[in-house]
């Protein structure tokens, strides 16, 4: 039996397809029953748990083969990451209490950087559950091709996306949440021992102008790349309604500067196959 947490979201569905595809079993650990009926009705066990709770989730992870954990994102988070600490110390509780068999932990792309940014927070996650007694891996996934939601209306209507990723002609890793969910299944079946790092990106790595061409072609429209100037920033995201917007400035820093890498060399990296237009089609595609 395989716990997973997330799993009403992109990457723990794909997870939980991947293994119901094989014939695995497995249980859907979510906080609201009501959304996992999809999930049932496919076969899957469910259990109820916060992601802040230790004893629920104990629980939920008790007698399972192995566990997914896919920590919950926040995005504003308070000076400290509070948020976070309160579902680090649960859930390393609860691993601790139910000893499930292995562990795999989606973390981040510059998951090991010290500059304070967004991504820090799975860095301390990945600190706490180091000292697991069981076999625990850290899946390194590069920057979603899903972020790009966010630009199909700006693609679609004005021929234009604002980028915060810059200069816009330098690649970053990219990988699709279809590619992470699939390569956690194949994590969670293997066996190994102590702790492992697994970095993940797509086929190629694709700069803001790669994206806006991917649009160009699936919107049969031009679509160019603008750059969001840094002066700006910290005004925009309070007006979007952040209160602290440094921890994700920092984060965008960290991928313009380069401090926010792959750790292992590029041949030790996984590759993923699902391309960034099949992505963008699909969010195009999506019914508003």
């Amino acid at each position: 039996m395989y716990a997973i947490t997330g799993i009403t979201g992109k990457v723990g569905g794909a997870l939980a397809r991947e293994l119901l595809a094989v014939g695995q079993p497995v249980r859907a650990v979510v906080r609201d029953v009501t959304r996992a009926a999809s999930w049932a009705q496919r076969g899957c066990e469910i259990a109820t748990a916060s992601m802040e709770d230790a004893s629920s989730l104990a629980a939920a992870f008790d007698g399972a083969t192995g566990v997914f954990i896919l920590p919950p994102p926040e995005f504003d988070p308070e000076p400290g990451f509070p948020e976070a600490r309160k579902v680090i110390e649960a859930v390393a509780a609860a691993l601790l209490t139910a000893r499930p068999g292995k562990v795999v932990c989606l973390s981040t792309i510059g998951a090991h950087a010290d500059g304070l940014n967004l991504l820090t927070q799975r860095t301390l996650m990945e600190q706490a559950l180091r000292e697991m007694p069981m076999p625990v891996t850290f899946l390194r996934p590069a920057w979603f091709m899903e972020n790009a939601a966010w630009d199909v209306a700006s693609a679609r209507d004005h021929g234009v996306i604002a980028s915060y990723l810059q200069p816009l002609d330098k690649p970053v890793p990219m990988v699709a949440t279809a590619d992470v969910g699939r390569v956690a299944a194949e994590l969670l079946r293997q066996t190994w021992r102590g702790v492992r790092v697994v970095e993940l990106e797509g086929p190629r790595r694709a700069s803001p102008n790669d994206l806006a061409l991917a649009f160009a072609r699936v919107l049969g429209r031009k679509v160019g790349a603008e750059v969001v100037e840094r002066q700006t920033w910290e005004t925009l995201f309070i007006a979007q309604g952040m209160k602290h917007p440094l921890s994700r400035m920092r984060m965008l820093d960290g991928f313009n500067e380069g401090w926010i890498d792959f750790e292992g060399r590029p041949d030790e990296i996984m590759r993923g196959h699902v391309e960034l237009e099949t992505v963008l089609r699909e969010l195009v595609e999506r019914p508003v």
